[in-house]
């Protein structure tokens, strides 16, 4: 992949089309879809996944075992984390930067400069793409939401998916559950069958009340399939029906929900358990858990483990601290967290976690985003209220020589936002991450 290219120019040029980064509606996207001669109808069989924690996860799973059925998968995910093309995979393959450009130069030229955001002119190349190139089926991953998100111009998916709920974007989503959950379940459609997995009361509620009232025929976590982790294998459950499964190659126990959840939309996508047992073991998706096991960053770190995960919530942080305590349990070494976040977020919630478990906190901070860095001083308040120790670098590498001053060989989570991770995925490479505002 070449270091450098052209199409960051065209990326800043789509994302001056609005005024707004994000402004959650569908009648733009619609009538620019309209233009470009309704791509939206012209799919393959779509597999649509909401949620707040673990989509990018259950996509991944649900790639690989469609694709150890044999089928050519397409897949929308967001956020990039170095290249935007990350985010179109047509018929198995990342988008080529030409395929890319020629979509993007089509939709402007229909949408003829009336205001659109990033997200959603984006969208409309990538479903332009998928129309025009042959494949068995797609993944399509909410960008944020579900009932306005851009990818909720489908009409009939195959299968729905909604994972756990929890607070993310509150200046969008609001900050009650119930209603966040409302917003998730837009995507359900009747008589499509939707998977639901794991949710608070409120929010299993409100998701089961919407699926009711449209006749979407919803199968719940714990009531109609489950699953759970014994004897280091994966145990999935139906009423009649029980496998015994690979654990998932993606690491941490959470891992397991967003696994068995895949499970389910596998089963109801028809996709048979061969390729279920291929496809959790075959699964990648990187900055979740990933250790980074070469490069320039691992070199800096010496003789310290060094992870990376770009999760960022308060639900996200509960679980990479339940991860980082089972590796302190088997193997253990000092845990010392880089992290930066969006101004946006609530460090303390994501950080609190980690109280008595890490040593100490590296507040950082990553340019670019959608909403830019927290300030590494107000990132490192937020961690000595959540019962941490914490001091302030002016960079990564500054952070990693902070990391391993008074133990040599620690173990090193680098967290708290996907362009963080991002970032760092860029700077081990070599490759400059594309910058977007959506």
């Amino acid at each position: 992949m070449p270091k450098s290219d052209a199409l960051q120019p065209v990326l800043d040029r789509l994302a001056a089309l609005h005024p707004k980064k994000i402004d959650l509606s569908l009648g733009r996207l619609e009538a620019l879809l309209e233009k470009l001669g309704r791509p939206q109808d012209r799919l393959p069989p779509v597999i649509h996944v909401a949620g707040t924690n673990g989509k990018g996860s259950v996509c991944a799973y649900l790639r690989a075992m469609a694709e150890a059925a044999g089928d050519r998968v397409h897949v929308y995910t967001s956020p990039h984390l170095v290249r935007f093309n990350e985010r179109i995979v047509l018929a198995g393959e990342i988008v080529d930067d030409a395929r890319l450009t020629a979509a993007f130069a089509r939709c402007e030229a229909a949408n003829q400069d009336a205001p659109i955001t990033f997200f959603e002119i984006t969208t409309a190349a990538a479903l332009l793409l998928f129309a025009e190139t042959p494949a068995d089926r797609l993944i399509l991953e909410v960008g944020l939401g579900g009932r306005f998100d851009a990818t909720n111009v489908i009409a009939k998916p195959q299968v729905t998916v909604i994972t756990p709920v929890s607070l993310d974007h509150a200046e969008f989503l609001g900050t009650d559950i119930a209603g966040i959950a409302g917003e998730k379940a837009g995507i359900l459609k009747t008589g499509i069958p939707a998977i639901i997995g794991p949710q608070r009361p409120e929010a299993e509620d409100r998701i089961t009340a919407i699926a009711n009232a449209i006749g979407a025929p919803a199968r719940l976590w714990d009531r109609d399939y489950r699953a759970w982790s014994e004897q280091g294998r994966l145990v999935y459950e139906e009423e009649s029906l029980l496998w015994d499964l690979p654990r998932p190659a993606l690491k941490g126990e959470h891992q397991i929900v967003n696994a068995g959840i895949a499970v389910a939309a596998a089963r109801a996508a028809g996709i048979d358990e061969p390729a279920v047992r291929e496809g959790l073991e075959a699964a990648r998706w990187p900055a979740r858990l990933q250790r980074l096991a070469s490069g320039p960053v691992v070199e800096a770190a010496g003789e310290a483990e060094v992870w990376l995960d770009g999760g960022h919530n308060a639900a996200a942080g509960q679980a990479l601290a339940r991860a980082m305590a089972d590796l302190e349990a088997r193997a253990p070494r000092p845990l010392v967290l880089i992290c930066a976040m969006s101004p946006n977020k609530d460090a303390v919630a994501f950080l609190s976690p980690f109280a008595g478990l890490a040593r100490r906190v590296q507040a950082i901070s990553f340019s670019g985003g959608r909403d830019g860095s927290h300030l590494p001083s107000r990132l490192a308040e937020a961690a000595v209220e959540a019962g941490l120790v914490a001091e302030t670098d002016t960079d990564l590498y500054s952070a990693i020589a902070d990391a391993i001053r008074d133990e040599p060989a620690p173990r090193i989570l680098i967290c708290g936002s996907l362009y963080l991770a991002g970032e760092v995925l860029g700077l081990n490479s070599g490759i400059t991450p594309h910058r977007t505002s959506g």
